[in-house]
């Protein structure tokens, strides 16, 4: 799949097609070469690939606004056990719903996809500030658990906290604000100031760009990078990491941050992120695609931890810190079931063993289930 990159994009139509093994980089740059005011929601890690990004559903910066990658997929072509070459009227329905969100198991082998463009403006926003604890990070923190879902659906502002050492040398938290919106800087600091005042943003944090520029920024390489660095099918770091996921339903209070802070202390290298959801995201069925993380979702949180020590102490030692924040989380997250994120392929989970018409019916199955469970947890 690795040379099947292909990329067809239709101004006429709004839509391109797009091979399942080109990555999001090259997507995005095959875009912006031919319209500087049309764009696709997806992920900020350019050497990700299409066809497993959208397999697991495809969250971006502009999922509150336009939802997942799966909600803008338009058709797709799909090579089946016998060989034969199906697109979503053949394949079916089921079928079609099943790749666009449920996995990126043995449904068939994906070829391509049709993919919605959607519209942004000239001029979007980016910013990254920091907060430490010692500058009522506690305050900030209980204040964008209240807010994060419920800001203007442009806006995509995340909250990522860390562990480093202050100027004593003394172990405190960060927490990293990389943000994006489909607008200019005044209309952003207006925002803000009014709904999110804590943050104390100014102005002068702000920086206008293209959205195509914003995603160089949102990778993480340095301002004024060119934008064909997209192109680049090389991972900025490749490091041992670990990766789990939780679901915020309920607002943490500011005793609870305090006690996360303490164990991510206690802990090595940890990092939480905090990726909001509502907006568009609150709006679409939990049963549209099979991606059911939608309306009452506060965030997503990530767990992550990398590391650069090779051998197997050491990966037993960091596999067990990420394990042990996540047991520590346990009480503010969502519950029975408690949610995670497909794509993160967290074994600690399980695995599943179905055939192909089994996968099907269980993800079907799984989602009515889980969402009867919600509905009567709700109302009991």
């Amino acid at each position: 799949m690795f040379n099947l990159r292909s990329i067809n994009v239709s101004l006429e139509h709004e839509t391109a097609w797009v091979q399942a093994g080109a990555t999001l980089g090259e997507l995005y740059y095959r875009i912006a070469k031919k319209s500087n005011k049309l764009a696709f929601p997806a992920g900020a890690c350019p050497t990700v690939g299409v066809g497993g990004h959208i397999s697991g559903g495809g969250y971006g910066i502009m999922m509150r606004k336009y939802g997942l990658s799966v909600d803008n997929i338009i058709d797709a072509e799909l090579i089946d056990v016998n060989g034969k070459l199906l697109n979503r009227k053949s394949m079916g329905e089921d079928l079609f719903w099943a790749i666009t969100g449920g996995g990126g198991v043995s449904f068939g082998v994906i070829f391509s996809y049709k993919i919605k463009l959607v519209r942004v403006p000239e001029v979007v926003t980016v910013f990254n500030i920091e907060r430490t604890y010692e500058q009522n990070l506690t305050t900030i923190a209980q204040k964008w658990v209240q807010v994060a879902d419920k800001l203007d659906k442009d806006l995509f502002l995340p909250m990522i906290f860390d562990v480093v050492n202050d100027t004593n040398g003394e172990k405190t938290i960060r927490a990293v604000f990389r943000t994006f919106y489909l607008g200019n800087s005044t209309n952003l600091v207006a925002i803000l100031n009014k709904d999110f005042p804590e943050l104390g943003l100014l102005k002068s944090d702000c920086i206008e760009m293209s959205w195509i520029e914003s995603v160089v920024f949102y990778t993480g390489f340095p301002l004024g990078t060119p934008t064909n660095v997209l192109l680049s099918r090389t991972p900025q770091r490749l490091n041992p990491l670990k990766i789990k996921s939780d679901y915020l339903q309920k607002a943490i209070s500011k005793q609870g941050f305090e006690f996360i802070f303490e164990k991510m202390k206690e802990l090595e290298k940890q990092m939480l992120a905090f990726n909001p959801y509502g907006g568009r995201m609150s709006e679409i069925s939990e049963f549209a695609k099979p991606f059911p993380h939608r309306s009452g979702n506060i965030t997503k949180i990530r767990y992550e931890v990398n590391w650069d020590e090779l051998g197997v102490e050491a990966t037993s030692r960091y596999l067990n810190f990420t394990r042990l924040m996540y047991e520590y989380m346990t009480p503010f997250v969502s519950k029975n079931p408690r949610e995670a994120f497909l794509n993160y392929r967290d074994l600690d989970i399980g695995i599943n063993s179905h055939g192909l018409m089994g996968r099907i019916v269980m993800l079907k199955v799984w989602f009515m289930g889980t969402s009867i469970l919600k509905r009567q947890i709700t109302r009991g």
